[in-house]
């Protein structure tokens, strides 16, 4: 991670700790896309999953995989063993366009069907996958692809 990377990310956890309390409710569309967007933003892919509780509380938010600036690698088994591990009911995924353009491939929704595919049978439920670029978001949910 760069220099300039490093900074972002404290002052992206700076200002989520002022936003939000430490087991923040992601319950409305704007503190969930605000949150995403501050996580993910630079120069290369970065995939997040929120893993949350029963509540909708954060468990954890954790930067599973970096990959190019066109190109992250994401592994279904990863996730959902993550997830086990950390005793989660649902997951948020959510990753970073550093083209600017927030628009799912077809290998994002790929992925994001094999990760629910996973999810359902081991209970947990797949919330959304964000894709963040250019100040903008992609719900896949909203777009039926969930």
């Amino acid at each position: 991670m760069t220099e300039q990377e490093q900074t972002i990310v404290v002052e992206a956890r700076e200002i989520l700790a002022r936003y939000f309390n430490h087991n923040p409710v992601l319950s409305s569309w704007q503190a969930l896309s605000d949150y995403c967007a501050l996580s993910v933003r630079g120069e290369v892919e970065r995939f997040h999953v929120l893993f949350l509780d029963r509540g909708n509380r954060l468990i954890a938010d954790e930067q599973m995989s970096i990959g190019t600036v066109d190109h992250v690698p994401v592994y279904p088994r990863e996730v959902v063993k993550r997830a086990l591990e950390l005793h989660a009911s649902a997951l948020i995924l959510c990753h970073n366009h550093p083209s600017g353009n927030p628009e799912p491939s077809q290998a994002d929704i790929e992925m994001t069907k094999k990760v629910g595919e996973a999810c359902r049978v081991l209970g947990i439920a797949l919330h959304d996958h964000l894709i963040i670029g250019g100040g903008r978001e992609t719900s896949l949910r909203a777009r039926g692809d969930i």
